[in-house]
Parts: structure tokens; C-alpha cells; sequence
């Protein structure tokens, strides 16, 4: 089995074939997680929206595998309670209704239940909470976990069960029958043939331009939305608390949730014409965040204390008819291509391990292969080892040792790749990132065995990605 993609759908169709016996190997045409599944607002949830729009079956699905994630990932998926603020007086009744539901739906979830909380209550557990007309809150309880981390984890189970998974290596050609591609190796330039019983586009948004490699008259099955994050430090939403807004001005959603040390708000759902592998945060998307967060937390963010900013496509499957992204549906969707090729699109963090066996199982027919259980309904995700070594900058907790296990055990290629995903140093203070960036290189050179050329083309290159992280 061909996989191409290497974020979370794709690395996880590679370990539920691998976990079958079947010979996998995944291609991804960057670094892994480099798109959306580094990109989210770091929930492992059932999905309250989803409740409110009547998508009870994608709720149920994602609760149970949300109880799942934290089970497989006990070191990577934690429980997170969150407050809904209220302040007008229908709130506490109708929020505390929905989401006693949501709490209901969850079952035997070993993630906590929901409640009615005081006015004084509320402001004890988020004191930054604007106290001015504030009624009370109801509480409810989800999962949170680092995206890029589970990831890495999940490759190297992969990895460990035997698939085989290369980063920097594009896809360029899906030959028409669906049993064959060509793949470029970035760093050399060498491309090379490969034959399967069966392909498997796991791209994500980009699923539509690997379509039509095979098919150039393909139709659209992917209506991409950006959202965008704003990170901020820890005094804007201190102690453990989250707050959910269900509700903002347009009928968005917006989340302020405590995240690795820092305060991480976001997020909105805006449609963009094309899924682009370094998006960006629109203006108009940074002060709609900054205003929305305004009008709950009595300490006002404001733009110079945005520490980094930063967007991620959905690919969101394409209902005709239905031009706002934020009523599109975020369940998967799994075609059976005419080239022979399958493609698997849409869909959540959360359900990413159900997404995969189900990919998995059609696959498997598509290609002839042995029907086989899946492995991974009860398997451990590896653990990710403890930072050792010097500590690279005060307001980040990552060390010397993280950078070299990166380059020795988890297949970092970059400085980016170290300072955004195998840290998470960009995303939380990309100031902070660029100026551990030289040491960081330094090291990666030594463990590389490379020159000062490649240094210095790392240092410019992460520094021109870097400023897409700061606020213009």
C-alpha cells in the first residue's frame, strides 16, 4: 500500500495497515505535520458546533475516540475544562442544556461532565474573565493534546510496526491506472518509480491537485477554510481553565485555551480559494480574534502582545449549494477513484485513528489484499521521550537535547522542522524561535555533518518563515 500524505490522516492509514501485516509506505511531499495537523487549536472534542448543528453521529464518533485518544496516548491527550461565560440571561439555561447533553453523549468518558457554575465561581477559576455583566458560566470538559507531538508519536508506532515513511519527497505523477507513481526526492533531485496493490491519497487539502494527476478532469471534492490562531502569554487566561464563546458576532466560535504555558486564542473559519502550504493569518482575521477576545477577558490582547500568529486549512468536503465553509461537513468522506486510486478527505483530529481503519478496510478491497483486523483500536501510541540537555531560551522550556534526537530518531531535515514541529517553539513565541535558531542550526550541523553554506541557507530560510509568524 501507497500512502501519500504525511499528516494526521495519512499517518494514521499507514499504521492501521501496518498494525495488518500489509507493506506500507507513506510519502509526504515536506516535513510531516508541516499542514493542517499542526495547525489546530490542539482539542481532541467531540465537537460542540457539530451538536448544535444535529451531527449527533459525528459527535458520538468523535467523543468515543476522543475516550480512545486518551486511553492509546495517556502522556499526550489530558482532560481540559472549559467555561461557556454567560452573560445574558437565556444563556445559563440554554448553553447548560446543550452541553449536559454533549456530557450525556459521552457516556463512560473518563473526561468530566458539565455543570452550572456561579458568577464568583467563574472568576475564581478565570479571574482575566470580564467581570462586567457576567452572570455565571457553565462548565463542560473535552480533550487537549499537542498535534504535531501525537503525530511524530503515531509515525514512529507506525514506523516501529513496520511502515516505511519518507518526508521531502513529493508525489509528481499517479499513473492512470491507480497501481503506480513517481516520487521526487527534494534533497537530491532523484525521482523513482513505485508500483502498489493500491494508492491511497491522504492529502488533506490538497487532496484535489493528487486527484487530478490521475485524472486532470476531476471534480472538486474540497472547499478549503483557514483558520487562524493568535498565541499570547499565560497572564491573558492563567490557571487551567479554557472559555468557549459558541456564539461570536457572524456565528463563529472562538476558544481561549491555556496551551504548553502560554494563552492560545482563536479560531475563525474563513473560506480561501486555494490550500497553500504556508498559510498566513489574514489582517482581518487577527482583528476580528483580538476584538472577539476583547469583549470576554477584562486584560485586552492587543497586537504587540501577540507572541505568534498562525493559520491552517480544513479541507472541508464540498456540498454544491452551500457557500458559508463554516455549514460544510466535517465528516470524512472516502472515493473510490476511477484511476483505482483511493482518496480520503475531510474529517477531524479527533476521529483521525477511526478515519484511518476505514480507509484501511476499503483500500484492502480495492487492492486485493488479505482481509485483516485492525491493530489499533487498543494500541499504545509511543511514548515521546524526556528533554535532556541545556535549555535553548529562557521562555521556552526546549533543550539542546530535543534538537538532537530530532535529527537522530525523529527525522528532522530543517531548522523549521525542529523549531515548529518537533518543538513547538515557532508556534508559541516566534521571537523567541529566531533567536534559538543559530544555535539551533549549529546543532543540527554537527549531527548532519553538513557545511556552513547549508547553515546559512537554514538561517534564511527559517528566518523568512518565521516573520509569517509575527504580527504585521
Amino acid at each position: 500500500m501507497a500512502v501519500i500524505g504525511g499528516g494526521a490522516t495519512g499517518v494514521g492509514v499507514a499504521l492501521d495497515a501496518a498494525t495488518r501485516g500489509y507493506s506500507v509506505l507513506l510519502l509526504e511531499q515536506a516535513d510531516f505535520a508541516k499542514g493542517t495537523s499542526s495547525r489546530s487549536t490542539k482539542l481532541a472534542h467531540g465537537g460542540v458546533r457539530y451538536l448544535q448543528q444535529g451531527n449527533l453521529s459525528l459527535v458520538l464518533e468523535a467523543l468515543h475516540e476522543r475516550e480512545r485518544l486518551r486511553r492509546n496516548a495517556p502522556d499526550l491527550v489530558h482532560d481540559q475544562a472549559f467555561l461557556v461565560p454567560n452573560y445574558q440571561w437565556w444563556e445559563k439555561p440554554y448553553y447548560g442544556v446543550g452541553l449536559l447533553a454533549y456530557g450525556l453523549l459521552a457516556g463512560k468518558s473518563t473526561f468530566g461532565g458539565s455543570r452550572l457554575v456561579s458568577r464568583g465561581e467563574a472568576l475564581r477559576r478565570v479571574p482575566t474573565l470580564q467581570p462586567n455583566g457576567l452572570k455565571g458560566a457553565v462548565e463542560y470538559h473535552d480533550g487537549q493534546f499537542d498535534d504535531a507531538r501525537l503525530l511524530l508519536q503515531t509515525a514512529h508506532t507506525a514506523a516501529r510496526h513496520g511502515a516505511v515513511l519518507v518526508n521531502y519527497c513529493p508525489v509528481v505523477n499517479v499513473a492512470p491506472g491507480g497501481h503506480a507513481l513517481t516520487a521526487c526526492d527534494t534533497e537530491t533531485g532523484t525521482e523513482f518509480s513505485i508500483e502498489a496493490r493500491v494508492i491511497v491519497n491522504a492529502t488533506g487539502p490538497f487532496c484535489d491537485a493528487v486527484r487530478r494527476m490521475a485524472e486532470p478532469q476531476a471534480l472538486r471534492l474540497i472547499a478549503p477554510s483557514q483558520g487562524a490562531h493568535l498565541v499570547f502569554d499565560r497572564s491573558f487566561l492563567p490557571g487551567d481553565t479554557a472559555i468557549l464563546v459558541p456564539r461570536t458576532p457572524d456565528g463563529r466560535v472562538m476558544f481561549a485555551i491555556p496551551w504548553l504555558g502560554h494563552a492560545l486564542v482563536g479560531t475563525t473559519d474563513v473560506p480561501v480559494p486555494q490550500a497553500d502550504l504556508e498559510p498566513r493569518p489574514l489582517d482581518d482575521e487577527i482583528q476580528f480574534i483580538l476584538e472577539t477576545a476583547a469583549q470576554y477577558l477584562a486584560k485586552t490582547p492587543r497586537r504587540e502582545d501577540i507572541l505568534s500568529c498562525w493559520a491552517g486549512i480544513r479541507p472541508l468536503v464540498k456540498r454544491e449549494g452551500e457557500a458559508k465553509t463554516a455549514a460544510l461537513s466535517r465528516d470524512h468522506l472516502i472515493e473510490r477513484e476511477p484511476s483505482g486510486m483511493i482518496t480520503i478527505t475531510g474529517g477531524k483530529w479527533t476521529t483521525f485513528r477511526r478515519m484511518a481503519e476505514d480507509c484501511v478496510n476499503i483500500a484492502a478491497v480495492q487492492g486485493g489484499l488479505d482481509k485483516r483486523p485492525s491493530g489499533t483500536p487498543d494500541l499504545p501510541l509511543d511514548r515521546a521521550p524526556a528533554s535532556t540537555g541545556e535549555r535553548l531560551h529562557a521562555a521556552l522550556p526546549y533543550t539542546t537535547g530535543d534538537v538532537q534526537r530530532a535529527v537522530r530518531d525523529e527525522m528532522a531535515r530543517s531548522a523549521e522542522d525542529v523549531l515548529a514541529r518537533r518543538t513547538r517553539a515557532l508556534f508559541l513565541n516566534a521571537r523567541a524561535a529566531l533567536e534559538m535558531s543559530e544555535q539551533v542550526v549549529n546543532l543540527m550541523a554537527r549531527e548532519l555533518k553538513t557545511g556552513p553554506d547549508w547553515a546559512a541557507a537554514q538561517l534564511a530560510a527559517f528566518s523568512a518563515v518565521a516573520q509569517g509568524y509575527l504580527p504585521g
